[in-house]
This record gives C-alpha cells, sequence and structure tokens, in this order.
C-alpha cells in the first residue's frame, strides 16, 4: 500500500469516531459527523466506494437523472469526505475489535491499533459467486448481482437468473418488468422460496423454471456474455444456452469474521443484529440495563452497524448511504453519553 503512496497509518491512536469500512454507508457517516465537528477515521481494505464502485453504472441514485458510473460516484463520495476532513486510511485490514468500559478497540493486520469513543461497522457483504469458469471475466458485461441496478438495461431481451430462494425468485418477477423473457435455472428439483411467491413465479407467463440445472460456464464474446454452458444434474447432459444477461442470486456473505469474540451479536447468516432485534422478551443485551440499544446500535454499546452489513438492510446504494447518515446522527446522541 506504502509503493502506491496510500497512507498506511493514521494520525492519532485515539478517535472520538471510528468507522470501518469505506463504501457509502461508511462515508456518509463520516462526513455527517466531520460536518459537526467530531474528528472521524476511516479504515478501508480494499477500494473506497464498496460494491458501488464495482457497479458498471448506477441508475436508480437519485440525483443523477442520466446515472452516475460506479467508480465515479464512489471516487465523488470519497472527495466529499475529506473536504469536510475525514481521514481516510486505505488498503488497512482489520481483523478484531475489542470493547471496554468506554472505549473500543480496532486492530489492524498490520499490527496497529486504534481506539474509539464509538464505532461504526460499514464493512457490507459481497455476494456469493458461483466460482464457475468465465464468471469473472463478465461481470458487469453480462453477468450481474441487483436486478434494480441492471434490469433496465435488458428491455425486451432473454435473461436468465441463477437460483432458487426468496432473492431469486423476487429479482426474477422484477426482471419481467424489463425483460421478455426470465429463465431460471434451479439446481435443485424445487424452490427455496416461501410459497407465495413460488406461486407467483410459476403462474408468471414471461418465468419458465429449469429444475436440476447447473451453470457450468459462462461464455461470450468481444468481451460480452451471450451464452451459458448448463448441464442437467440428473443425466449429466451438456448443452450451451444463448441468453442477453444473467442475473446471480445464491445469496450474500457480509464482511463480519473480523468480530468473532467482539460481543456483536449476528444472525444465522453473519449479519449484524441492531436496535429493537436485540431486544426479545423485553430482555436487553448485556450492558443496556439503563436503556434500550438505539436504531442501529449493535449489542455491544457504542458500537453501530449501516448498511449491506446489517440485518434487515435492504442491499441498495441509496439506502446505506441513508442508514449512514441516520448512524452519524446516533453517535452524535451517543458521544453526548461518555
Amino acid at each position: 500500500a506504502a509503493k502506491l503512496g496510500l497512507k498506511t497509518t493514521a494520525q492519532h491512536t485515539h478517535y472520538p469516531f471510528i468507522v470501518v469500512g469505506g463504501g457509502p454507508a461508511g462515508l456518509t457517516a463520516a462526513l455527517y459527523a466531520a460536518r459537526e465537528a467530531v474528528e472521524v477515521l476511516v479504515i478501508e481494505r480494499a477500494a473506497f466506494g464498496g460494491q458501488a464502485a464495482a457497479t458498471e453504472k448506477l441508475d436508480n441514485m437519485p440525483g443523477f437523472p442520466e446515472g452516475v458510473a460506479g467508480i465515479e460516484f464512489a471516487e465523488r463520495l470519497r472527495r466529499q469526505a475529506e473536504r469536510f476532513g475525514v481521514e481516510l486510511l486505505q488498503a488497512q485490514d482489520v481483523v478484531k475489535v475489542t470493547s471496554h468500559d468506554n472505549y473500543h478497540v480496532v486492530h489492524t493486520q498490520a499490527g496497529d491499533k486504534y481506539s474509539c469513543c464509538a464505532l461504526l461497522i460499514a464493512t457490507g457483504s459481497r455476494y456469493r459467486r458461483l466460482g464457475a469458469p468465465g464468471e469473472r471475466d463478465y461481470i458487469g458485461a453480462g453477468v450481474h448481482f441487483c436486478a434494480t441496478c441492471d434490469g433496465p438495461f435488458y428491455k425486451g431481451q432473454h435473461v436468465a437468473v441463477i437460483g432458487g430462494g426468496n432473492s431469486a425468485t423476487e429479482e426474477s418477477l422484477l426482471l419481467t418488468k424489463f425483460a421478455d423473457k426470465v429463465t431460471m435455472l434451479v439446481r435443485r428439483d424445487h424452490f427455496t422460496a416461501s410459497p407465495v411467491i413460488q406461486e407467483k413465479v410459476l403462474a408468471h407467463p414471461q418465468i419458465q423454471v429449469r429444475w436440476n440445472t447447473e451453470v457450468t460456464e459462462f461464455l461470450g464474446a468481444g468481451g460480452k456474455l451471450n451464452r451459458l454452458r448448463v448441464r442437467d444434474n440428473r443425466t449429466g447432459a451438456e448443452e450451451e444456452m444463448p441468453i442477453d444477461g444473467v442475473f446471480v442470486f445464491i445469496g450474500l456473505d457480509p464482511n463480519t469474521g473480523f468480530l468473532e469474540g467482539s460481543g456483536v451479536r449476528t444472525n444465522e447468516w453473519g449479519f449484524i443484529i441492531t436496535g429493537h432485534d436485540l431486544v426479545h422478551d423485553g430482555e436487553r443485551p448485556p450492558g443496556f440495563a439503563a436503556r434500550e440499544p438505539m436504531l442501529l446500535e449493535t449489542s455491544v454499546p457504542g458500537v453501530f452497524a449501516a448498511g449491506d452489513v446489517r440485518a434487515g438492510s435492504t442491499k441498495q446504494v441509496a439506502s446505506a448511504a441513508g442508514e449512514g447518515a441516520t448512524a452519524a446522527l446516533l453517535v452524535r446522541e451517543y458521544l453526548k453519553t461518555v
């Protein structure tokens, strides 16, 4: 990182507010806090902008009537945060978080430690990929992970959806608003989605379902996907299937591995539980004897979560930014108490 001219150590070892994750949620929270004269450090392990930066074009971001390239949006957000005095630390991987009475410590892979009064986890999630040959080559050029973002590019065309759960079925229904035909490729002989959604999908005239079908290769020409190699799980027979675009919905993996042992509660899939979802039968988490957890607060007082890493988030750029702004306002209130 240093060889690339990236800043590898922060100016201080203690900050009122530290944000882990430099995507739309993290950077929005940071710039909101910095505008209120709170000293903020943002630690990002890769490139700023998160998954938004890897999106070819954001067509549903408010304020951009012609759409905006994901990488341009990310750069604008980074510059805006810097303009308000946010300190940015890039290419630094957080490996552990420990909490003490009134402060938290962030440990990096480089061996540095930074403490803070309030901490925001905004590390996002990553789309689970098939891992089949060619998939990586055509991401953004025929292979997509967000129907809301990229469905409109396929008006009047034929798209495939990989997956058989709630996300795959819901997004297939959404894609029928754009594509003329949606073919669902399901590796089992049944859906795992809710019965109501299953009925809607099976009754929809634009959706065809191919059961027991796996994609073994993504193929194309001129840098653009144009067909899939698929295999029938029952017979082993393979064929090539012409397609204009494919949407992969086989789940999301949150970036929360570094929180193991931190006391921050996650659900069965690893997404962070916040706010009223932490209170069960009137029983609060330890450490909350005197008050309820705030809206985006985790099971550890003073540690907040926003964006795709949070259980119940909508996995959209605009809403991630909104959660970041909300988190900053909650942190402002929390800092008054410590």
